[in-house]
């Protein structure tokens, strides 16, 4: 049985809160806190947790403070706003498309910002600023692409989807070519960007990512209300004051926005975008898109599989994205043996 708190401003405004998802949101917060500190702390020169949070808050040494701020704590801050910004475009994807396949993964977004990637650096030789900025081209027009090609008096769930694994398959094709035209330097590099990784990450990929969620984020959430009242349909939506198109429209640019940053800020982090919003539902058990936990839970994930990769394989010895990947494909194995028991498949 749920539990619901209705409560009021003195403004008149009133606020439904679901206290088990509000709970869940909390728990799920601080595990990303608690893994982040001890991320900040792992490493070839080990810190414990306690001098993590005195330097964090500005009591530790010289030594302390450079491996702290300057080394450590930027590639924690991306991979924590990566994984929130891959959890909330999946939430928003999977909602839209009414359909637990439709992450950026399945629908080609994220192999669009390999294609733009890609062409920079097998095309161009382009800076690590050029790459970054070809892979944010690329999921947007893969994204724009998609929409167009799915339009047709208005977008569909299974539209969307069908038409962005028809792009995704003729994406990767173009990128399969994009590397047979590399030189083996070139291809070491794409390979490596491919595959999702956060070593190397300092405060310039910090930076425009945060100032993209903080602008975002909100613009979702506010959203909120009309997605979910879209999942009745598109009828019952639009008679309920609800501006189907426009709201789609408006979430559609926020997810491939979201996306694109993401991917172009750490390569195609697989399966991170498909499993948070699942495991975000499962965990709070409330209907609708889930939006926040779906954010909370993307960052966990994220940084929770950067702490596994360094302490089991050692620092920049395995990229986060084969963690992801791994732990993605044994969710979703797991979710089928289910849902076959279940006698839904």
């Amino acid at each position: 049985m749920r539990t619901n708190r209705a409560i009021r401003t003195p403004g008149g405004l009133s606020l439904r809160l679901d206290v088990r998802a509000t709970v869940v949101v909390a728990l799920i917060l601080l595990a990303a806190l608690t893994a982040s500190v001890v991320l900040i702390g792992t490493g070839d020169f080990p810190i414990p947790a306690g001098d993590v949070l005195r330097t964090l808050l500005g009591n530790g040494n010289a030594g302390q403070e450079f491996i702290v701020n300057e080394l450590r704590l930027p590639r924690v801050l991306v991979g924590l706003l990566v994984g929130a910004s891959l959890g909330l475009g999946g939430a928003l994807f999977q909602a839209i498309s009414r359909n637990p396949l439709g992450s950026p993964d399945v629908l080609g977004l994220s192999q669009g910002a390999t294609a733009g990637a890609l062409t920079m650096i097998v095309l161009f030789s382009g800076s690590a600023e050029q790459v970054t900025t070809g892979a944010l081209v690329g999921g947007l027009v893969t994204g724009l692409g998609i929409y167009l090609l799915a339009w047709r008096q208005g977008v569909h769930g299974y539209r969307l989807v069908l038409v962005g694994i028809g792009v995704s398959a003729i994406v990767t094709a173009v990128n399969g070519y994009l590397l047979t035209r590399s030189t083996l330097t070139e291809a070491s590099q794409a390979v490596v960007w491919m595959t999702g990784s956060l070593s190397g990450r300092d405060w310039t990929q910090v930076w425009p990512l945060l100032w993209l969620c903080a602008i975002l984020v909100p613009l979702v959430l506010a959203n909120g209300r009309g997605l979910r009242m879209m999942e009745m349909g598109d009828d019952v939506s639009n008679a309920l004051g609800v501006r189907v198109e426009r709201v789609r429209l408006l979430l559609l640019v926020a997810a491939v926005l979201l996306t694109a940053a993401a991917t172009a800020a750490a390569g195609p982090v697989s399966f991170v975008a498909l499993t948070a919003p699942q495991l975000a539902r499962r965990l709070t058990r409330s209907p609708g898109p889930n939006l926040l936990p779906s954010l909370c839970m993307g960052a966990t994930l994220l940084v929770t599989a950067d702490w596994t990769s360094q302490k089991v394989f050692g620092a920049d010895q395995l990229p986060v994205g084969v963690v992801t990947g791994v732990l993605g494909g044994v969710y979703l194995l797991w979710l089928l043996v289910t849902e076959r028991r279940a006698g839904r498949i």
